[in-house]
């Protein structure tokens, strides 16, 4: 005699067994994903030698609306105005240099960063700004100006119309400025002229330098490196500089460090630290910061000084004079300030408000930590910037 078979039971089967199976894959997509607490070492460190350079030149700024330099009181912009010209051929009388009152010109330093890599031909973007007393650079346009490296060689040129996001007016005596018309920008308005040798092919390694200082970063650093490209590839020099084994040709090592700038690496937790900006009152903790149990009994004490002036007059025909004196009156008061117990803080969010229960103010608060961590109950380092 054959047992019924239940259909309900045989048509849930299948969608059971497609559940577990998008279940299954769901853990293993999730085991796969890495964690959200790595990051990747290009996020954490930059290889040496691949960074970028600094360039300045001394230019002039041309076609201003009567806004330029004042040169009878800035010699140096007709003394760069005639060498410019001089360039050209023409030479200028030095009794007429020192007459003339050349408003649409106005002397600038020009500043950039001239990127890692960067090859003759390519272009990039540049600062200028007014080194005189031009009243604006808006409608300007910069003349041919020689950017220089370090080492006085000249790396790049610049040259280009300005773009100065500001605006102003003045008229009767009265003078409005939004932002500053003194500085512009010139976006790719310099090309390069010269490239920047850069060591990255030399030798059989490369260096890691983190962004921070930090032995546990370092150590993870080199041991990433190690379980994906093989024991001894890289090795932790000191706290800052990771050294790795990389291809000597060209194309492989390039492939190679691609590769490398992408390996995840596990964050380590910061050293605690409190940042104190004494002339703002700013105070910044990050989140490794503790605090013990400790008891705080914070006053404020204020001196006012009061003056009246007082006037002595003398009587009619006795011949005395005026006199002008002064009374002070001089206050002291100290608000009594209780004592407060703070309870042990593990976590930032505890030790906010804790502090917040203070009912401080951030001047207060300056001093208040600081007495905390002199009484050993606050776990980190501060630094007064």
């Amino acid at each position: 005699m054959k047992t019924p078979t239940n259909s309900a039971t045989r048509q849930g089967q299948p969608q059971l067994i497609k559940l577990l199976s998008l279940v299954c894959l769901a853990l293993v997509t999730l085991f796969a994903l890495p964690p959200a607490w790595a990051g990747r070492i290009k996020e954490i460190a930059s290889i040496e030698g691949v960074r970028s350079n600094q360039l300045s030149g001394f230019g002039l700024v041309v076609g201003l609306d009567g806004t330029g330099d004042q040169t009878t009181q800035m010699p140096y912009t007709t003394q760069g105005l005639a060498n410019y010209l001089r360039g050209l051929g023409l030479t200028l009388p030095t009794a007429m240099l020192s007459q003339l009152q050349m408003k649409n010109v106005a002397a600038v330093l020009v500043t950039a960063q001239l990127p890692a890599f960067a090859r003759p031909g390519q272009t990039f973007d540049i600062n200028v700004s007014s080194v005189g007393n031009a009243k604006s650079l808006k409608g300007g346009t910069l003349i041919a100006t020689p950017l220089k490296g370090a080492d006085g060689e000249v790396y790049a040129m610049a040259q280009g119309n300005l773009i100065v996001a500001g605006a102003g007016a003045a008229a009767g005596g009265s003078k409005v400025t939004v932002n500053h018309l003194s500085v512009g920008r010139i976006p790719e308005g310099a090309q390069v002229e010269r490239a920047v040798p850069t060591p990255i092919l030399e030798g059989t390694s490369i260096s890691l330098s983190l962004n921070a200082s930090d032995f546990q970063t370092a150590h993870k650093v080199a041991a990433a490196v190690n379980a994906h490209f093989g024991a001894g590839v890289a090795q932790a020099l000191d706290g800052r500089v990771v050294q790795v084994q990389a291809p000597s040709n060209p194309n492989d090592r390039v492939n190679f460090i691609a590769e490398l700038e992408e390996l995840p690496v596990e964050a380590s937790v910061a050293a605690a630290k409190v940042i104190i900006n004494s002339r703002t009152g700013s105070i910044v903790l990050n989140q490794a910061v503790t605090l013990g149990a400790c008891a705080i009994a914070h006053g404020n004490l204020s001196v006012s000084i009061n003056s009246t002036p007082i006037i002595s007059q003398p009587g009619a025909f006795s011949g005395g004079q005026t006199v002008v004196t002064e009374k002070t009156n001089i206050e002291i008061k100290q608000e009594p300030g209780k004592l407060i117990q703070i309870p042990a803080a593990a976590q930032l969010s505890d030790v906010v408000k804790a502090l917040n229960s203070l009912g401080a103010t951030p001047q207060d608060l300056l001093a208040i930590l600081q007495a905390i961590k002199s009484a050993g109950a606050l776990n980190a380092e501060l630094e007064v910037i």
